[in-house]
């Protein structure tokens, strides 16, 4: 078992892969595997915990904040590339919910609509599916609604759905416009 004061560094004992209990100045205590030292900052890289797989915390440290520390043992780099694991298929999987969310987020963008076309289409969004076509908001795949956006701009749909449409059109209008009042 070793010990260290924040002003005596023991380098010899922060070699990668040795297992470190440790209590900091600031009261935390947790224990760690050595990934580096880097001894121009006084920086000591550690993986919390001693488990390997697909995610670990790692923190970064100055050593002067470590109050004190145990040696608990060595092991094997924690970055030996024969140990570390990647599941590829869960990282592609992540890329293709990311790329279908993005697509998804940039298809609720208007192109060459005015910043208020944009607000109402968020609105309208929020309860009722919506989509751009070129520059007119289509509701419900039946309710198209074209520049000025307002309730005369309403065409086609059943007349209840225009109705709802039109009603949250003009709620949505006031809101702006209180909302622009207040921010004058």
């Amino acid at each position: 078992m070793a010990m260290m004061d924040g002003g005596n560094n023991n380098l010899e004992e922060l070699a990668v892969g040795c297992m470190l209990s440790i209590r900091t100045t600031l009261g935390d205590e947790f224990e760690g595997q050595v990934v580096t030292f880097d001894r121009p900052s006084n920086i000591l890289v550690l993986q919390e915990g001693f488990k390997h797989g697909p995610r670990r915390n790692i923190r970064l440290l100055k050593t002067n904040y470590i109050k004190d520390f145990t040696f608990l043992g060595q092991s094997d780099d924690p970055l030996d590339p024969n140990n570390c694991f990647l599941d590829l298929t869960a990282l592609q999987t992540r890329e293709e919910l990311a790329i279908r969310q993005a697509e998804a987020d940039a298809e609720r963008i208007g192109v060459g609509v005015t910043t208020e076309a944009q607000s109402i289409f968020d609105a309208l969004s929020k309860t009722l599916p919506v989509r751009w076509d070129k520059t007119v908001i289509v509701v419900m795949n039946e309710v198209r609604v074209g520049s000025p956006y307002n309730s005369e701009s309403v065409i086609g749909g059943t007349p209840a759905a225009n109705d709802r449409v039109k009603k949250m059109l003009e709620f949505e209008r006031k809101r702006l416009q209180i909302r622009g009042t207040i921010g004058q």
